[in-house]
């Protein structure tokens, strides 16, 4: 079984590094996000989860995948604050958001293989970057994936302010 898991892990792995491929390499990892930059994010994204009335949960990791914030809103449901941290853990261990993921997932075929890898394949987790270096990560979950992208987004934009 941890035989099959593992083949899964490095053919979804190539997918997905094959699709990047045309992209950009993904940026390396900086120093873990401090509080106070955390608190900036967490502010964010709480406002624009707010201003659309949305009760998510919204989870901030540092760049070697510790929890340093977690907020559910009021009537969050239990099961996102899980969701939430596989989102902003797979955004931070693969250096890229889980859209990716859910891109290639939604094309079929042997990209299906990608549900086996132990990573959270639908969008909402987004790795925070500042100067050019992953410090940490952000996962929503509550919503419409979009919108948990959406509310995660603004959240990463609210620290450049």
């Amino acid at each position: 079984m941890k035989m099959k898991r593992l083949v899964s892990l490095v053919i979804g792995l190539a997918a997905l590094t094959a699709t990047a491929a045309s992209a950009q390499a993904p940026p390396d990892y900086g120093a873990p996000i401090s509080l106070e930059q955390a608190k900036k994010v967490m502010a964010g994204a709480e406002a624009e989860a707010n201003k659309n009335k949305w009760n998510v949960v919204i989870v901030i990791l540092d760049s070697g995948g510790n929890v340093v914030m977690v907020h559910r809103l009021d009537n969050a449901h239990l099961g996102s604050i899980d969701i939430a941290r596989e989102k902003a853990k797979s955004a931070v261990a693969l250096r890229r958001p889980t859209k990716g993921l859910q891109d290639l997932i939604a094309q079929g075929g042997a990209n299906l293989r990608l549900l086996n890898i132990g990573y959270s394949v639908l969008e909402g987790g987004i790795p925070i970057v500042v100067g050019g270096k992953i410090i940490g990560s952000v996962g929503v979950s509550g919503m419409t994936s979009q919108q948990d992208a959406q509310t995660g987004q603004a959240g990463i934009d609210a620290l450049g302010k």
